[in-house]
């Protein structure tokens, strides 16, 4: 069997981490490269908060293991998952896969400019205030925290395709990489 890789993709709120994945997936769709895509905020998106409510609970941790056992048993090796945080739990993250994956680890970011235009279009042109002064302490928090191994990705500039392309070269998933395949 195949070692498991993965790509965590985090970032502030309007970033592009979920656009960037569909364009990675069309990418890797293209070449014919078995993957999966999840999005790790639905994980554990109830209400109220499970991580809130029960922290002990680890519902995300729980979740992504029965989701990836079950890619792995169809021969999948490949994982995208985008999650705001997922850069700063990779290792909690790549425990829960039961496998030892190669991790990449990848932080979007972006400006507030950028953000906030973002984040208006996908919410029909309004932006809460709230909304933007937390994606913009959410990205100071991140950009300090993350470790030094995590690749940054400024998006301001680059459309989703030529993120994705950037996001496909640090996997090296359209190149054979006779260590892991």
């Amino acid at each position: 069997m195949l070692r498991s890789e993965v790509l965590f993709i985090g970032g502030r709120s309007g970033v592009g981490k979920s656009t960037a994945a569909e364009a990675l997936h069309d990418l890797l769709v293209a070449a014919d490269v078995r993957h999966v895509v999840i999005e790790g905020d639905a994980l554990d998106l109830a209400h109220p908060a499970p991580h809130v409510e029960h922290p002990e609970a680890h519902l995300a941790e729980r979740n992504l293991a029965t989701m990836w056992a079950r890619y792995r048993e169809l021969g999948h090796h490949r994982l995208v998952y985008t999650n705001t945080s997922s850069v700063l739990l990779q290792d909690v993250l790549a425990a829960a896969m039961g496998d030892e994956p190669l991790v990449t680890a990848v932080l979007l970011r972006a400006g507030d400019a950028a953000t906030a235009d973002r984040l208006r279009r996908r919410s029909g042109g309004r932006l809460p205030v709230a909304q933007s002064e937390h994606s913009t302490r959410t990205a100071g928090r991140l950009d300090t925290a993350v470790r030094g191994d995590v690749a940054r990705v400024d998006t301001d500039d680059l459309t989703p395709e030529d993120v994705a392309r950037r996001l496909a070269s640090l996997t090296g998933w359209l190149s054979p990489r006779p260590d892991v395949d």
